[in-house]
């Protein structure tokens, strides 16, 4: 029985693993109209990386809810956490930072001749997160509330982008995530967001009353209508809602 978490915690590495080789399917079709203009697209294989990474997180929240049921936390298990959580919320969301980085610059003049030193950038997001997670690990005091964003909910933020880009069929949108400075802006701030010490609530209830609960009822809220209007567009809404009402509420 107390291997049972253990389990649930391969399986969000496992399907880390499946998120990265979708991701890695790298290739990228460019045609041109008659004006000369060319479009650029990813194969939509990097759809699945997204979901993958979705489904990880699923498994990520299930396994502290298993370990809590049945009385099996564990140091190990905690470990063990981290080292699925840096691939499937790292690595995983790193790859497609990368992919878009690329499909980004192919877009320019000569862009098929980009030094792959722009593309690196990109890795910076897995490095921020593992070291949150290191440094988490050495924190006692991060059980209802969080120093810093939780690497899966970074993680989901970047997974969002191929859904978005997919499912939005706005050119606001499409320039918006085909314009490199926004992708390295992202970069730099989720990875800043992470090893940062912002005070953060956690998505855990003592109890369901609405008093010590305020925030997370309204972010609650915020979830549904955004996922309603918005749809994919929801995800970073909600990260942002997340921020702001734990900075809000850090003295509540």
């Amino acid at each position: 029985m107390k291997q049972i978490p253990n389990i649930f915690t391969l399986l969000n590495l496992f399907f880390g693993c499946i998120a990265i080789v979708f991701a890695l399917q790298n290739t990228i079709d460019i045609k041109f109209a008659e004006d000369g203009s060319q479009f650029v697209r990813l194969t939509e294989k990097i759809y699945y990386a997204s979901l993958f990474i979705g489904i990880a997180a699923v498994i990520d929240f299930l396994d502290g809810f298993v370990a809590r049921l049945l009385g099996a936390s564990s140091e190990m298990g905690k470990q063990l956490d981290s080292l699925a959580d840096v691939v499937s919320f790292g690595v995983a969301p790193s790859i497609i930072l990368y992919q878009f980085l690329r499909m980004s610059f192919i877009r320019e003049n000569d862009g098929l001749e980009t030094s792959m030193l722009w593309l690196l950038p990109a890795f910076i997001f897995a490095c921020a997160g593992a070291y949150r997670l290191a440094r988490f690990n050495l924190d006692s005091e991060q059980s209802y509330g969080f120093k810093g964003v939780p690497i899966p909910a970074a993680g989901l933020v970047v997974a969002s982008l191929p859904l978005i880009y997919w499912n939005v069929q706005t050119e606001t949108v499409y320039n918006i995530l085909m314009n490199k400075w926004f992708l390295y802006g992202i970069i730099l701030l989720l990875s800043w967001l992470m090893v940062s010490k912002l005070p953060l609530m956690a998505l855990k209830f003592k109890d369901f009353s609405v008093k010590n609960n305020l925030p997370k009822f309204i972010l609650l809220g915020i979830t549904v209508v955004a996922a309603l209007l918005l749809k994919w567009l929801a995800v970073p809404v909600i990260f942002i809602a997340y921020i702001i009402l734990s900075l809000l509420y850090k003295q509540k």
